[in-house]
């Protein structure tokens, strides 16, 4: 069964303490559905026009997992912590294997 990842990519980070309450929920609420974080901050070399800031990718058993704790209470709480603080590309991918 192909993996699930959320792939998020921050374009900008304008208030670093709602970010921080977000982190206290969402991690937590990943690793509920088995998330396992691969890329939090670090170095990012961006080619063709991609966004060289703060990128974030947590892996799950499969896309079906991802999805749900996307869409589950705890992660919720998390997004309503992090509410306008950042301007973000997030998205779910299905890995191919």
């Amino acid at each position: 069964m192909p993996k699930g990842y959320w792939v998020s990519v921050y374009r900008t980070i304008s208030d670093p303490e709602k970010l921080a309450a977000y982190n206290e929920l969402a991690g937590p609420a990943a690793r509920a559905w088995g998330g396992r974080t691969l890329v939090r901050g670090g170095r990012v070399a961006a080619y063709d026009g991609g966004i060289a800031e703060r990128t974030v990718v947590v892996e799950f058993d499969s896309f079906e997992q991802a999805v749900a704790a996307r869409e589950s209470a705890a992660y919720q709480e998390a997004l309503v912590a992090l509410s306008d603080g950042v301007e973000r590309d997030f998205r779910i991918v299905e890995g191919i294997d």
